[in-house]
């Protein structure tokens, strides 16, 4: 993680009870601040090209584009963001599918609270991650 800057965030997800979760985990980690939020796929794509955020947080599953694709689009208007998708869906396809267009690690919404840190951290210093189990 980026020792001595603020990291920028934009979180997306459809329900607003998981934006807000994603917060509250960020809460203790001052190097980590929610610039912005998202609640759909193009949304995203746009809000990212716009706020050029270095981490995005996303759910697979999202109305208009899905998360896997937004993945693509993102990294396509926002190179330098790095992705990280937060999704219960645990199929080894849709994982593959998430890393292959770009995300930097995928976590379990169930283990949120406990994983979301440490795939942030491996994201940010390039590494990929998978705690898709």
């Amino acid at each position: 993680m980026k020792e001595t800057s603020v990291v920028s965030v934009l979180v997306v997800d459809d329900f607003e009870e998981w934006r807000n979760m994603v917060r509250a985990v960020f809460q203790d980690e001052l190097q980590l601040q929610v610039m912005d939020e998202a609640a759909d796929g193009m949304e995203a794509v746009q809000k990212a090209r716009k706020l050029q955020p270095d981490l995005v947080v996303l759910d697979i599953s999202l109305p208009g584009l899905n998360g896997i694709e937004a993945t693509h689009q993102i990294k396509s208007v926002s190179p330098r963001s790095e992705v990280i998708i937060l999704s219960e869906n645990r199929s080894p396809d849709v994982v593959d599918a998430a890393l292959d267009k770009g995300a930097g690690a995928y976590v379990v919404k169930s283990a949120c609270t406990r994983e979301l840190i440490p795939a942030v951290k491996a994201a940010l210093s390039g590494r990929r991650l998978h705690l898709a189990a």
